[in-house]
């Protein structure tokens, strides 16, 4: 019980001398504020990509591509391969047919909006399945592409990242000229980086024949998985891989996420490092300022434990006030920030929204408490060996 009453009495009076040192404070303060402004800022960048790419998967979606493909841009299914996959068990039925979708995929290049500078972007053909297939995807402007004809939609987040991709605008890819009539939201899936058309409209302008890249096909439900995978892997006639959306997405999304996570961690490492010894300079101060106020409290009887812990909780505070204040910055500067990448599977542009989230704000404010406590160890050290005697001369 005396300890503890110590240690209120010692913390209480490290709380009313603060803001005699405000000045270092400042400094320690701003620090850690940087070191978790760029570890948030960075890691927003991996988790908004992740959710751009994981929010366009279902788990009662299949899709269908050739055996050994690992991208739809690698893959290309035979019409007798399509015909089987849209009419396999546990495919979800409506009076207009399969709800499948057998489509293309290409690259077409456009203008970035802040740059000029030229970027790939998916042009996807689909059937007339594929908003039944996609039921997350819905018109935000004009009207859908008619079937037969050079009219193509596009995602949002594309419109907003991509020149010449408005409603009304015309592109000529492919030889053709394409008109968007449409503007789409996804959800702010990965689906809005993309600009559809009519497939067979993009089969003809791109010389594909017959052939399809893949068959987007909502089932019966997700259990119905194994039963459609095993009929079409175990057909004879065919050599196709068949994989949930959302784990082929969860994929793609990986390699990217690894790589940007990686560079966030270790540049906040590089930065916390410098954070730490500013943090000791900090303290080292506190406790020089101090000396007197030391002294007479070991004097009086205080143990060396409450001391150390006053040292120790002053940097805690100033390190939390920084991560609080980085946080902030963070969020408020970052969270929602549009933006576009390259994504390797495809070698083509994913626009998405970098992403704040509560976990990376609590993950910035463990680091700011982990570098408070590094940053007090030694200072509250020296504290606590503190001679009392030559540190009473100095009243």
């Amino acid at each position: 019980m005396r300890s503890l009453s110590q240690l209120g009495a010692v913390l209480s009076l490290m709380v009313r001398t603060l803001p005699q040192r405000v000045s270092a404070s400042a400094i320690a303060v701003a620090g850690v504020a940087g070191v978790v402004v760029v570890l948030v800022a960075v890691l927003s960048i991996a988790e908004g990509f992740r959710a751009a790419m994981v929010g366009a998967g279902s788990a009662d979606v299949a899709i269908v591509m050739r055996g050994g493909s690992d991208s739809e841009l690698s893959s290309t299914l035979e019409v007798e391969s399509v015909r089987v996959a849209l009419g396999a068990p546990g495919v979800r039925r409506t009076e207009a047919g399969p709800l499948a979708s057998a489509e293309i995929f290409v690259i077409v290049e456009v203008s970035k909006r802040s740059t000029g500078t030229a970027a790939n972007v998916p042009l996807r053909g689909v059937g007339a399945a594929a908003f039944g297939v996609r039921d997350n995807v819905q018109l935000a402007a004009g009207r859908r592409f008619r079937e037969g004809t050079r009219e193509v939609i596009v995602g949002r987040s594309a419109a907003g990242q991509f020149a010449g991709l408005e409603l009304g605008d015309t592109q000529r890819w492919g030889n053709q000229d394409w008109t968007v009539v449409g503007i789409f939201e996804a959800e702010g899936s990965v689906a809005e980086s993309e600009v559809w058309g009519d497939a067979s409209v993009v089969q003809s302008a791109y010389r594909r024949g017959s052939t399809f890249q893949s068959v987007h096909a909502r089932l019966q439900s997700p259990d119905a998985f194994k039963q459609y995978r095993a009929a079409l892997e175990n057909d004879p006639r065919l050599s196709v891989s068949v994989v949930r959306e959302s784990d082929y997405f969860l994929a793609q999304s990986q390699a990217l996420y690894a790589i940007v996570t990686t560079l966030g961690l270790g540049i906040a490492v590089l930065m916390a490092i410098g954070a730490v010894f500013g943090a000791v300079n900090t303290m080292y101060a506190a406790v020089a300022s101090r000396t007197r106020e030391i002294a007479t409290l070991r004097a009086l009887g205080f143990g060396a434990l409450p001391v150390v812990a006053s040292i120790l909780a002053e940097s805690v505070l100033i390190c939390l006030a920084g991560g609080v204040a980085g946080g902030a910055i963070a969020y408020f500067g970052f969270n929602g920030y549009q933006t576009a990448t390259l994504n390797w599977q495809t070698f083509s542009q994913v626009a998405f929204a970098f992403r704040v989230t509560p976990e990376l704000l609590l993950q910035g404010c463990a680091w700011a408490l982990a570098l408070g406590v590094l940053g007090g160890l030694l200072p509250a050290a020296r504290a606590a060996r503190l001679p009392i005697a030559p540190a009473l001369r100095e009243l």
